[in-house]
């Protein structure tokens, strides 16, 4: 019951500056594992109840509003000074596209990692066993399928390499 009680707050508090410098707090009470200060400004969701643990996030980082984490068993590690656009998507689990009578779909997850400095643009999707490499941007509403490079932008679906990030 710890979870959901401390997600409902967090979720619900007005849209303030007070609210925005202590929501981080209520959100590391409902069990997620939040490493320093940091700004979310929620509401997130999380599926299912109980996947809050499934989830770490540096110092620094900022996540916007209407973020969702699928998190049934597997790890979403997002690294310090980070920032996450509004509507971004993790989703640690994936079914089978093969249907079998009587047994359905099969299901794999497997962990999410973004590294310290990435920037997500609103509505990316990152889907299971990805991992972003440093200071790399993805673009609005890409989907994340493969890994992405350090200091490289990607877009697009499924997300391709675009441009190194000191160009």
């Amino acid at each position: 019951m710890r979870e959901p009680f401390f997600l409902t707050i967090a979720n619900n508090l007005p849209r303030l500056k007070i609210s925005d410098r202590i929501r981080h707090l209520i959100y590391r009470m409902a069990g997620m594992n939040i490493q320093g200060k940091c700004t979310l400004w929620g509401p997130i969701t999380i599926r299912p109840i109980g996947g809050a643990k499934n989830i770490e996030i540096g110092k620094g980082t900022f996540i916007n509003s209407d973020v969702r984490f699928g998190v049934p068993s597997e790890k979403v590690t997002i690294g310090e000074n980070v920032h996450v656009g509004p509507r971004v998507m993790f989703e640690t689990m994936n079914h089978g596209l093969v249907y079998e009578e009587g047994k359905g779909r099969t299901r794999s997850s497997k962990p999410i990692v973004v590294e310290d400095g990435v920037w997500i643009g609103g509505g990316c999707m990152v889907i299971q066993g990805v991992t972003i490499g440093k200071g790399a941007v993805v673009a609005a509403g890409a989907v994340v399928t493969k890994d992405v490079l350090p200091n490289t932008v990607v877009g697009g679906i499924p997300a391709k390499f675009i441009k190194n990030t000191d160009e």
